[in-house]
């Protein structure tokens, strides 16, 4: 007689990454037998795949763990990653918690399942990740639903900006052996997958933990390189990029590769100098313009974007206005605006002048109004252009056709009864203002539309 199917329910919370750690997981789970659900479905085992960057991230975590359990009072539920690693005590408080596990080991939690169910009481995995110094062997060998692969190089940060938690729940940078890497994208390419987004906790520092050289020891452009020879990988794009990585001779090399898409996100979080030195950034604002310019002499409609903090400790009034001026200075296609949130543990939770939270929230309303302007005037400077765009389905019931990505991450849509979903196609940009709510599950405020060039 068969027994019955187990099933389990995944949330995942925050990141890019977060969200390739889970699909590793699920292959595990479906490897063991269990069929994936919905988190709202009754499911044996829930997986809530935390977040702790800001503390609405703590708040929707504990949410999550707890409808989890309304869902199935019998269910095991397993909180995993940042918020665990972070705050263990906190969340084994939690009474419908059953397994903790953190940012380490989380490829044993089919085991720790098997403990907990023997004597059925809550237990906690979390270990020092500060201590931990090799890249957990967490991969995917398929890609679910997406036309976009993202990829996994690397995990940890060693930078200790003084608002950040993110090397306390992730510990300190481990690199990806090249090959297990290279395998990986073969995989995801051979069963029809075109694009690929290097991913991790902080992509800059990829290689330099690694001991030895030549085949043995790879930084950032290395890697690229190695992946542009993979047969059918027609793009290569990448994750959040620490500024001043990118030199003239980076980009010399990336502009050599057919593959490279020239979409750069170089994360800013101030364009006041005093207050990037307070979070103790390691650049400043006329070094990171100086990187800029480099980028657009080589790729002159590269698409800049970047993710800007307000309301850090201290902010006044002229130092929010001098980080308005210099976004407006770059010239960025789309801001990722996001309020500061005190974090226990790192430096900034104890300094002075914490700022209130209806300035931040009319500070934060200010620079997303400028990052809009810029949008459009980015979508503008692309009119009448050509280019290649990968084609997914619309997630528009109303709207026929299929949305996309240009090379430079422009949205597009393309109406047409032809089925090309997972084609790359070239077309002539044709810019309209029209606002669309959802697109790839983004908000945007306007849209590049394309005509159907020759194919």
């Amino acid at each position: 007689m068969n027994s019955v199917q187990k099933k389990v329910g995944f949330m995942t919370l925050g990141c890019k990454v977060n969200t390739y750690d889970s699909e590793a997981l699920m292959e595990i789970f479906e490897a063991a037998g269990y069929s994936i659900v919905d988190f709202s479905e009754v499911a044996d085992v829930y997986v809530i795949n935390t977040c702790t960057v800001t503390h609405l991230g703590d708040q929707k975590s504990r949410k999550m763990m707890r409808k989890a359990k309304r869902i199935n009072p019998d269910a095991i539920i397993c909180a995993v990653g940042c918020y665990v690693q972070v705050a263990p005590d906190e969340v084994g408080k939690i009474a419908e918690v059953d397994l903790l596990i953190g940012t380490k080991n989380r490829g044993d939690i089919l085991a720790y399942i098997d403990a907990h169910l023997k004597d059925v009481s809550q237990r906690d995995f979390v270990s020092d990740i500060m201590e931990e110094k090799i890249f957990e062997p967490l991969m995917i060998s398929e890609v679910k639903g997406k036309t976009r692969a993202f990829i996994k190089i690397q995990e940890g940060c060693n930078q200790f900006c003084t608002y950040c938690i993110v090397p306390f729940a992730r510990g300190p940078v481990r690199s990806r052996n090249q090959q297990q890497i290279i395998d990986e994208v073969k995989r995801v390419v051979a069963i029809g997958y075109q694009e690929v987004i290097l991913s991790g906790i902080h992509i800059a520092s990829y290689g330099v933990d690694q001991d030895g050289s030549g085949a043995h020891k790879s930084d950032l452009i290395d890697l690229i390189e190695a992946l542009d020879h993979i047969s059918g990988l027609r793009r290569i794009r990448l994750g959040s990029m620490e500024p001043k990585f990118m030199t003239p001779e980076r980009l010399k090399r990336l502009a050599a590769l057919e593959s490279f898409c020239p979409h750069f996100h170089l994360s800013l979080q101030s364009g006041s100098d005093t207050v990037l030195k307070r979070m103790a950034r390691r650049y400043t604002t006329t070094e990171y313009l100086e990187i800029v310019n480099q980028i657009r002499a080589v790729f002159p409609l590269a698409a800049i974007t970047t993710d800007i903090m307000v309301g850090f400790p201290g902010e006044t009034t002229a130092e929010f206005r001098e980080t308005l001026d210099f976004t407006r200075a770059v010239g960025f296609y789309q801001i990722h605006v996001f309020k500061y949130s005190r974090r226990s543990g790192t430096k900034a939770a104890n300094f002075k002048d914490q700022i209130a939270e209806p300035l931040k929230n009319s500070r934060s309303h200010e620079l997303s109004e400028l990052s809009r302007e810029l949008e459009q005037a980015f979508l503008k400077k692309n009119d009448g252009t050509t280019a290649e765009v990968l084609f997914e389905a619309t997630h528009d019931h109303d709207v026929a056709g299929y949305e996309g990505h240009t090379k430079n991450y422009l949205p597009v849509r393309l109406e047409t009864d032809e089925k090309i979903n997972g084609r790359i196609i070239k077309v002539r940009v044709s810019y309209t203002s029209r606002h669309v709510d959802k697109l790839s599950g983004e908000s945007i405020a306007g849209i590049a539309k394309f005509e159907s060039v020759k194919r």
